[in-house]
């Protein structure tokens, strides 16, 4: 890669790195390069310090979810009955006190982090002037410029709306607009099957709210195993979810009365409120990526290589901006990794064995490869099931339909997939995770020793189901 001649005379500049965002993947990248020494800033609005992921995403989603999960009693009604319930009459003041508590503590904390590792902070709305010369236009009007050596792109993202459709803010919103209900819907509709949509339909669903999902595609979470996936949806009808999939939405009409949606094949669906869940939008608008001689698609994200680079070897970007998988996870890694080579510093990247957490009720998290992938590749594979209701944990935690899938490989014992779906899964996909980041085996959950009881026994359960397996095929072929 070529690099900019410019970017070799940092005393030609005020900052040898600016970041444009504060979220996960902005953060990240100032620390880091802080951390080896470097003058760094980082330029974001007053009122969005930590970027979309703490102030409208992944904070307050999940602590939303924390709040449903407690004051509905959810994960007790196994073992105290369906209709148990901390609190009978559950308000939107209940679901987000608890909320905004935490908003604010992550925003003094990510201040603090920035502060404490001596980055600037520039508080306005950032855009370029020239690639290397970076303009803030703060509230009051005022404009201040900087020139950079480097410059990491982190602005994030927001939900994407269709033109065809009217937000009122009130009874048809999207995913930020959910936040600010001024009450708990009877019913809702959810358009839009993807990670969003579904962790946000089981959220309401777990309140009490009857939720109808509608997605033009045939099925939901298409990057999930297919067994996790009928288990939620088995879950979520459960909970009186009804699912509208290889369906789409024609148009929505919103009154004082509620709403009712649509369908091209002609159904229509009656509920109080319609969230939308249409993807994502980069935040490109504001950046003058022109003036910097960069370019973003129809939906604001920009094209970057390997190393995070853009056309330009010297401003990189990094989280949901750059699309796909838009993770807080991995944006926190973009970040770092970009900050590294922007300053020729080693670093690894572990693409292969990242996690996806899927925060539903209950939680779904995965790591490596799944069964229609080894099959595509033909790759000689078994699968070892643990399911949290032969657990001694997962009856004392109420969980008896959780359940935990690894695939082995039957030659070599590698571990090649981890799939979960119950209590603590976003976090127990770690254990498989670091083994196979080291190129472990099967062996070593066989015989090491987990503690007792946990829901970390999982692990071991599903390792001896695979064993078993490979092992009686072994001895039939040696009959």
């Amino acid at each position: 890669m070529a690099t900019d001649e410019r970017a070799d005379e940092p005393e030609r500049y005020d900052y040898d790195l600016v970041v444009i965002g504060s979220g996960p993947g902005g953060q990240k990248a100032a620390i880091a390069a802080a951390k080896l020494g470097h003058r760094v800033a980082v330029v974001e609005r007053r009122h969005m310090m930590g970027g979309v992921s703490v102030n409208s995403g992944t904070i307050p989603s999940k602590t939303l979810r924390e709040a449903v999960m407690y004051l509905t009693g959810m994960a007790q009604r196994d073992m105290y009955g369906a209709s148990y319930r901390v609190k009978s009459d559950i308000t939107v003041e209940d679901l987000f006190a608890r909320t905004q508590h935490v908003i604010g503590r992550e925003i003094e904390v990510v201040r603090a982090q920035l502060l404490r590792n001596h980055v600037e902070i520039h508080n306005g709305t950032g855009s370029f002037v020239d690639p290397h010369t970076i303009e803030v236009l703060d509230d009051d009007g005022r404009r201040t410029r900087f020139a950079a050596r480097f410059v990491v792109i982190a602005t994030g993202s927001k939900p994407h709306r269709p033109d065809t459709v009217q937000f009122d803010e009130r009874t048809v919103v999207d995913s930020d607009g959910v936040l600010a209900l001024d009450r708990v819907p009877n019913s809702m509709v959810v358009v839009g099957a993807g990670i969003i949509g579904i962790e946000y339909a089981s959220m309401f669903a777990a309140l009490g709210t009857r939720v109808t999902i509608i997605d033009k595609r045939p099925t939901m979470l298409e990057m999930c195993d297919p067994e996790v996936v009928e288990s939620l949806k088995f879950h979520l009808r459960d909970l009186s979810v009804s699912f509208r999939l290889g369906e789409e939405v024609a148009g929505v009409d919103s009154g004082a009365h509620g709403t009712v949606t649509r369908l091209v094949s002609g159904k229509k669906i009656a509920a109080d409120t319609v969230m939308y869940s249409a993807g994502r939008q980069g935040q490109t608008h504001a950046l003058q990526l022109e003036a910097a001689g960069l370019s973003a698609d129809s939906r604001g994200r920009i094209k970057v290589d390997s190393d995070y680079r853009t056309e330009h070897p010297h401003i990189f970007a990094v989280g949901d901006v750059i699309g796909f998988p838009a993770l807080a996870a991995t944006s926190m890694d973009q970040g770092r990794l970009a900050a590294y080579r922007a300053f020729d510093e080693p670093a690894r990247e572990l693409a292969s064995v990242q996690p996806i957490g899927i925060y539903t009720i209950p939680e779904i998290s995965y790591c490596g490869r799944t069964e229609e992938e080894l099959t595509r590749d033909a790759v000689p594979y078994e699968v070892g099931i643990a399911r949290y209701r032969e657990l001694a944990r997962g009856q004392i935690v109420g969980d008896s339909y959780g359940m935990l899938k690894l695939l082995v490989h039957t030659e070599t014992r590698e571990l090649l997939g981890v799939h979960i779906f119950g209590t603590s899964a976003t976090d127990l996909v770690h254990i498989g995770q670091a083994i196979m980041a080291c190129g472990g085996t099967i062996d070593y959950l066989v015989d090491t020793v987990l503690n007792y009881p946990t829901l970390s026994e999982a692990y071991k359960v599903a390792a001896l189901d695979a064993t078993n397996k490979i092992r009686a095929v072994a001895r039939f072929s040696e009959i």
